[in-house]
């Protein structure tokens, strides 16, 4: 579904986005053959697979599913750097374009894997015992990767501050729960939200990654503010505000990297110093918001007093004893990027606004 900031294609853009999904699903018709291919040579070779589990059809296809999207997100975000909307990506240097590839190659990725392991999981319950024959061992695999090609390749091609907000906050969320439901101490919500990432298995591994990967998604969604903060102009922001906000959303990625970078159990300073890092920069873009973000509606000021209060109040709640740490934690989490996500959208509607203002004739909406 398309955000309701986004612009209505011109006559002359039509044909570009035609082009994607015509390149949008001839990716899904090569993943697809692949795939048939895979799930043929797997279901002759061992059609008792489980489709779910340890060892299972699901964890092999989950496998091939990360190549495959790996693949077409990176190809697809080179293509797309010419693409209506998206040539402002032409004059980055080379490492920020980088960095920002690699992110979202890794973000694409592992939520492909996830997507695909879940999905089995949930095949899996529904037949339980049902062997992989080949015949549906082709099938599933190719449907499978030609859907995570198809739907990757749509978006890294449309990539926008709005869907990046989006593709952030789905991916901070599963990976998250993902390693809560895999971890091997059950109670570890009695510690501390940051237990998570203290065991040497893949729940760990999941759950560090997670933070060092959104961060680095951070960082990449820092530019794509930037550029979108530009089209305001100094009528609507601070002159400064472009500068400050982009790099205090740089930092604040840098700081949730770190505190996957540093586990708690290893190093408990750094780790610490990362997370009040991030907490710290949070409460300062919401305490200068109306001085740099003058111009944003009245409605959006409302609500980031509304999630500085409740940062407040949950650290009121937390010191009297009322919940414990891990409830704290997960709070301050999901204010960060609730607001976040409330920021994007009142950000889109000034700028739609103002390109309304400035546009000699009005555009009908479909």
């Amino acid at each position: 579904m398309a955000h309701l900031t986004e612009p209505v294609p011109s006559p002359h853009e039509r044909p570009v986005f035609a082009r994607v999904e015509g390149q949008a699903v001839y990716a899904a018709y090569s993943a697809g053959v692949l795939g048939a291919v895979v799930g043929l040579i797997i279901g002759l070779t061992d059609a008792s697979l489980p489709l779910s589990g340890n060892s299972s059809f699901g964890t092999l296809i989950a496998l091939f599913a990360a190549a495959a999207a790996a693949v077409v997100s990176a190809t697809g975000y080179w293509r797309s750097r010419t693409a209506p909307g998206q040539e402002w990506r032409l004059a980055l240097s080379p490492v920020r374009f980088g960095v920002n590839a690699v992110s979202v190659v890794i973000v694409h990725t592992v939520l492909a894997v996830l997507a695909t392991l879940v999905l089995f999981v949930v095949l899996g319950r529904a037949f339980i015992g049902l062997p992989v024959q080949p015949f549906w061992s082709t099938v599933l695999s190719a449907v499978v990767l030609g859907l995570v090609a198809y739907l990757v390749f749509l978006s890294v091609a449309r990539m926008t501050t709005q869907r990046m907000s989006s593709l952030l906050m789905v991916f901070i969320v599963l990976g998250s729960l993902t390693a809560m439901v895999t971890t091997p101490d059950p109670r570890w919500w009695l510690v501390h939200f940051s237990h998570l990432g203290t065991f040497d298995d893949i729940s760990s591994v999941v759950f560090n990654g997670t933070l060092i990967a959104g961060g680095l998604l951070v960082t990449t969604f820092a530019v794509y503010l930037a550029n979108d903060m530009r089209a305001l102009g100094d009528a609507f922001l601070h002159p400064r505000a472009v500068p400050v906000v982009s790099t205090m959303f740089v930092i604040m990625g840098v700081m949730l990297a770190g505190v996957g970078v540093f586990p708690v159990d290893d190093h408990l300073l750094l780790h610490n110093l990362s997370a009040m890092g991030l907490a710290v920069v949070y409460i300062g873009l919401l305490a200068a918001g109306p001085r740099v973000l003058r111009g944003m509606p009245r409605a959006y000021f409302l609500a980031s007093w509304g999630f500085l209060a409740s940062v407040i109040v949950s650290l009121v709640l937390f010191i009297v004893g009322y919940f414990g740490l891990t409830a704290f934690e997960i709070i301050v989490f999901a204010l960060i990027f609730g607001w976040i996500a409330v920021f994007i959208r009142f950000l889109g509607v000034t700028a739609s606004g103002v390109g309304e203002t400035k546009s000699p004739s009005p555009r009908s909406v479909q």
